[in-house]
Order: structure tokens, then sequence, then C-alpha cells
């Protein structure tokens, strides 16, 4: 196995019930990721479904924990250990409610904005300091009512949206393998998803 030079995770949670939720965005980017690039996903040591490949010559990991979201940490501080990563080299991509359906934002540090997984990873890596590529989810939901938000599949509203942002997340994290993250912000953090015909309510809320 090729010793891997950055390590791309997608944060969600394991099982089939939880498969189209808002909080497994993550989960459907990193198995895009993995699709496009023809790595082949098994369980990893650390409790990671993932796999190794290249991308123009690039040695990379994707990965996606399987230890629930809240201890996410756990998986990625046993592959940054394994692979000799620095936290920089780390890749997470996050769903995150303050981003509108679709919105994709690419940061190179930041505070984990109430995101259990990144508190986790906040916690075990003992720093903020690694890139991470949010994709928003919309916040349409009542007081109160946060956890099961995160817990629902998106509206075909909402997963239209999403859809288009999908491919464009992929191409972001491929070039962030290659050309690093500032090279990744500038190309990708402007995109917006198409609106249907006569629908503008959907903007960047960040």
């Amino acid at each position: 196995m090729a010793k891997a030079k950055r390590l791309i995770v997608g944060l969600g949670n394991p099982g089939p019930e939880y498969d189209g939720t808002r909080h497994n965005i993550g989960f459907d980017v990193a198995r895009a990721i993995a699709a496009r690039t023809r790595v082949d996903l098994e369980l990893l040591p650390g409790n990671s479904l993932g796999g190794w490949g290249s991308w123009r010559a690039r040695s990379f990991g994707v990965a996606m924990p399987q230890t629930y979201m809240n201890l996410s940490g756990e998986s990625v501080k046993a592959l940054v250990r394994a692979h000799n990563l620095e936290p920089s080299d780390v890749l997470v991509i996050v769903d995150d409610l303050a981003l509108d359906p679709g919105v994709l934002r690419l940061r190179p540090g930041g505070s984990d904005g109430g995101h259990n997984g990144l508190k986790s990873l906040n916690a075990l890596l003992k720093t903020e300091q690694y890139p991470r590529l949010r994709v928003g989810i919309g916040k349409d939901f009542p007081r109160g009512r946060q956890a099961e938000y995160v817990l629902d599949p998106f509206t075909p509203e909402q997963q239209a949206l999403v859809d288009q942002a999908i491919p464009v997340a992929v191409k972001q994290a491929l070039t962030w393998i290659v050309d690093g993250t500032q090279t990744a912000m500038n190309r990708f953090n402007k995109w917006r998803p198409e609106l249907p015909e006569g629908d503008r309510s959907a903007t960047d809320s960040e």
C-alpha cells in the first residue's frame, strides 16, 4: 500500500438508516471521490471505510469513519498516525447548517461551529488548523429541532441543489490534492448551484 500524502475524510454516520440524510453529505462526497478516482473501499485500521489511490501522480487516501459522528476523531487520528500525516494534510468534508443547501465553502481551518464531528477531530488532533470543505444543508427547521433536521433526508428541492454540488465538491477536493487549499478555494468557493426558475430564496447565509 502506497504511503498516503494526503487524506480526504468525509464525515457521517454508518448504517443504512443514515443513508441520504443531511448529516451524511460528507460520506456522499467521499464516495463520489472514490468512484471518480477508482479507489476501492474496505475497512481500514482505526475503523474507517476507505482506500488509497493516486490522482495526477499524487498519493492520497479517502476515508469515512465508522465510529459515528461524535467519535470521528478517533478514526482520523489513527490514520494520521499510521501514515505520518500532518493535520494540514487532511481535508475534512462536513455538512454545515450555516450555509444554504449545495453551497460549498473550503477553509484552511477554523472552529467546530457546534458540529460534533469537528469537535471530536479538534480534540483528538489537538488543533483546529486542518482544511475543511463545508457543504451547506440549510437550516429550515423549527427552534429546538436541529437534531431531527440533520438526521432527516433532504427535501426534493434541497436534493436538487445538493446533487449539483457533489460533483463540484469532488473537483474541489481533487484540486486540493494537487494544488493545495488556496487554489481550490479560489477556483470553487464562489460557485453556486442553480436555483429553480423563479426561486431566489437560497442565498449564501454565511
